[in-house]
């Protein structure tokens, strides 16, 4: 009798266990009909409660499916399912009706839910947005690097014998079409007052820092080797990193370390193969290290900008100065420095001072191809005009593609375009003598620096923690 006893009873803990898994199976197939329901016909509802199987006849069925947790997702809804603890829902309760210890089963407001997928995606869009930004822009500052290098070297072939003129035309004649723009801008609304009223003591050290680098270059790349510059000029992207690191206090992976370094190498082998092997030491130490020390100035004015950009977000209150604003004043202050250094930069070109006017006239003469007692100027002023302009789009681009990313990442764009113009100058250009012959490290070198451009872009993978 007892053995008949505790057979029935295990058959009866069987039948319960098996009920009880059975729906708890229900349950499941029911929440997920309701989940789908839901997300089919995109109810807009402020809350919408969805409740589980009320059974009243088995009480331990609460208990077996509340301490389960069921995660139901599809593309816009997130339900869980959270039990309150041992003790099951009361029967017969009304929708969203709240149960002893504060929780609703099943039940959470969907509107929350539509907000925060739509912030994520909209955020998401950004992002997207502004990555395709920064590629579109600084694609745009590597072919306006390109052409400004190739459009200088053309240039110089009317003006051979007024170099001194050209840099000062650039500099002088920036300040009138940046202003002129600037003034259209602020009549448009795209300037405003509170732009205009930002301190103007950076805009000062920003004229500062491109006059000595100016100055330095030119006394410098009066003396170097053509192939010693673009290999010096390499120095710009290690002071990038090391001011951005300091004044900036960013942080680089070691990637992006190492494809800065390639990329630097990748330049280095494409210029470097092309010349002999002693030209950085043929005009003497002193000139390399001006060059380098020109560079220098160039990266802290690179870097001084971006403090720029940054610090009028916060004092525009999450706006941002405009473009020829930093443009304007800072090439002002440039051309009143370079005014203040006009008797040591005609020194510097071998002309006398007192003759500098003279030479001022004769270089506009050339520059306008007007006068009979000048020779060799032809292709002026097309040439010097397409210079300026072409050199003028590329300093706004630099700009912008630096004001939406990084110094770095400007400074990595104008850095591509250096092997693009060697291959350029193999070409047969209009004006130039004779096509240059491509350097044999150029596909060594070219293959280097793509891929250091590439092994910067790339990010580490991070593994989730558990």
């Amino acid at each position: 009798m007892v053995q008949e006893l505790r057979g029935t009873s295990v058959k009866y803990t069987r039948c319960q266990s098996l009920l009880i898994d059975t729906m708890s199976a229900c349950c499941r197939l029911m929440a997920c009909r309701a989940v789908s329901t839901i997300a089919t016909h995109h109810i807009s509802s402020p809350q919408i409660p969805i409740h589980l199987c009320q059974l009243s006849r088995f009480p331990t069925i609460h208990q077996h499916y509340i301490q389960r947790k069921i995660v139901l997702t599809s593309r816009q809804w997130v339900i869980e399912a959270v039990g309150s603890g041992g003790t099951g829902p009361d029967i017969g309760a009304a929708d969203g009706e709240i149960h002893k210890n504060g929780k609703r089963c099943c039940s959470y407001p969907v509107e929350e839910v539509e907000k925060g997928s739509k912030e994520e995606e909209k955020f998401a869009n950004e992002k997207k947005d502004g990555m395709v930004k920064v590629v579109v822009a600084a694609v745009a500052t590597v072919v306006l690097g390109v052409g400004n290098r190739v459009l200088y070297k053309l240039a110089l072939v009317p003006l051979k014998q007024y170099p001194f003129f050209l840099a000062q035309l650039a500099t002088f004649g920036y300040v009138i079409v940046y202003f002129s723009i600037l003034f259209l801008r602020f009549r448009a609304g795209k300037v405003t007052v509170q732009m205009l009223a930002l301190p103007k003591a950076p805009y000062l050290a920003v004229g500062l820092l491109e006059a000595l680098g100016a100055v330095c270059g030119m006394a410098a790349g009066a003396i170097l080797s053509g192939a010693a510059i673009p290999i010096l000029s390499q120095s710009f992207l290690v002071w990038q990193l090391l001011l951005s690191f300091i004044f900036l206090g960013r942080r680089y992976r070691f990637n992006q370390l190492l494809g800065c370094s390639l990329v630097a190498a990748g330049v280095i082998i494409t210029v470097a193969s092309g010349s002999s092997a002693g030209s950085l030491m043929e005009a003497g130490i002193f000139w390399s290290l001006l060059m380098i020390l020109s560079f220098l100035f160039q990266a802290a004015d690179t870097v001084l900008k971006e403090i720029i950009f940054l610090e009028s977000a916060k004092r525009l209150k999450g706006g941002s100065v405009d473009l020829f604003v930093v443009n304007s004043f800072g090439s002002a202050f440039q051309a009143v420095f370079i005014c203040l250094l006009l008797p040591f930069l005609s020194k510097l070109w071998g002309i006398p001072f007192d003759q500098l006017p003279l030479y001022v006239k004769d270089g506009a003469a050339c520059f306008l191809n007007i006068g009979t007692g000048l020779g060799g100027c032809d292709g002026a002023p097309l040439l010097p005009l397409l210079f300026v302009i072409v050199n003028m789009g590329y300093n706004v681009s630099l700009l912008h593609l630096l004001k939406i990313s990084s110094a770095v990442v400007s400074c990595l764009a104008s850095t591509v375009s250096v092997p693009i113009s060697v291959f350029l100058f193999t070409l047969p250009l209009p004006y130039l003598d004779a096509a240059a012959s491509l350097p044999p490290g150029f596909i060594a070198g070219a293959i280097t620096l793509v891929a250091g451009m590439f092994i910067y872009c790339c990010k580490p993978s991070i593994r989730p923690t558990k």
